[in-house]
């Protein structure tokens, strides 16, 4: 089997990753092209309006975090749409106060901020993998409702999804990933060591649920076995959330080029990328 025909198989199979057998790529693609034209309305509503947004994504390794965040942000502007996935904390900021390093990525007026793993870190791998102690993991419990609530009450738009996924599917997803070159970077030493900590992972969540679900700022539990149904479901729940509307915008009308006045195209070797041959679409 050539390389091409390999990559467009693996391509096929990525995308019926997690799908139901009855939900056509088609009929998803259908539905996500919608979503994105809403999620463009939103996206200029938000600065018309100055919104802040912040939208925090949780769950356990293989969740599906990074399919609907893409999803969300594919057609729209990333100076608009901001993803904040942070890495390990430095010694530093160790030192400092926990969610010191966290709020320099709040939004400004007319941002939407989406965190791929947040301040609840702490409440999930920093307390399974030992990263902190037991006595920090209840300071943050007790204090994390009142900083959100100061945070909506400052005019933050605040949502939180838990991305669910089975036992089952989370293996089959992780196992996918030991010899496939374009995923083998999502499998880390410290997912292997968590993947062995179910229980306490759930222990983890149901103690993190139940001490910062609140009417002002509350989780959203997403089922995330079949991928695409989860991010439609994502998307048109996020939709909801936020109060946009359509701005009405001038017909565009593209404008006449400039006369070229005697320009002509310079005799220059310029370095151009080899053309390759492709295989044609449907091939």
């Amino acid at each position: 089997m050539s390389a091409a025909k390999k990559t467009r198989k693996a391509e096929q199979a990525e995308d019926a990753d997690g799908a139901s057998e009855n939900f056509s790529n088609k009929a998803y693609a259908k539905e996500l092209a919608r979503l994105h034209v809403e999620l463009v309305k939103l996206q200029l509503w938000t600065v018309h309006k100055g919104l802040r947004v912040i939208v925090v994504f949780e769950g356990r390794d293989g969740a599906g975090k990074g399919g609907v965040i893409k999803a969300i942000t594919e057609r729209v502007s990333p100076r608009i749409f901001r993803v904040v996935a942070l890495p390990s904390p430095t010694e530093r900021q160790k030192s400092q106060m926990y969610l010191q390093r966290y709020v320099p990525h709040f939004p400004a007026g007319g941002e939407i901020v989406i965190f791929d793993r947040s301040w609840y870190n702490r409440a999930g791998v920093e307390r399974v993998m030992g990263f902190c102690t037991d006595v920090q993991v209840q300071r943050f419990l007790s204090m994390v409702s009142g900083v959100e609530k100061a945070m909506v009450e400052e005019g933050i738009i605040l949502l939180k999804y838990w991305l669910e996924v089975s036992e089952g599917e989370q293996t089959r997803r992780l196992e996918s990933r030991i010899d496939d070159g374009r995923k083998i970077w999502k499998l880390s030493p410290m997912d292997l060591k968590s993947y062995s900590r179910w229980y306490d992972y759930s222990r983890a969540r149901d103690a993190m649920i139940k001490a910062s679900d609140t009417s002002w700022a509350p989780w959203y539990v997403v089922r995330s076995d079949d991928k695409k149904r989860m991010r439609l479901n994502v998307l048109t729940h996020l939709l909801a959330h936020i109060p946009y509307d359509d701005l009405p915008r001038e017909k565009i009308k593209l404008p006449d080029r400039q006369k070229a006045h005697g320009y002509q195209e310079p005799d220059y070797p310029y370095k151009y990328v080899p053309e390759l041959t492709w295989p044609r679409a449907g091939k």
